[in-house]
């Protein structure tokens, strides 16, 4: 048994690969699936502005 990436032989390193591979698109395929699956719906919603107000962080009174 090697325990060592660099001593593995070839058929080792190909088969990492494979796994690695078979993986992330394991994890690409769930990620597309749960995105799709739901009915997230973009609609723009419209904000108007309401009257100015001024906010403080103190209550000291205000000189004009």
């Amino acid at each position: 048994m090697n325990h060592s990436i660099h001593s593995a032989d070839r058929s080792t390193h190909l088969k990492i690969v494979v796994v690695a591979l078979v993986a992330g698109i394991a994890v690409a395929a769930l990620g597309i699936s749960a995105r799709t699956s739901s009915d997230y719906s973009q609609t723009a919603q419209v904000v108007k502005a309401g009257k100015a107000i001024t906010v403080t962080s103190s209550n000291a009174s205000m000189v004009r």
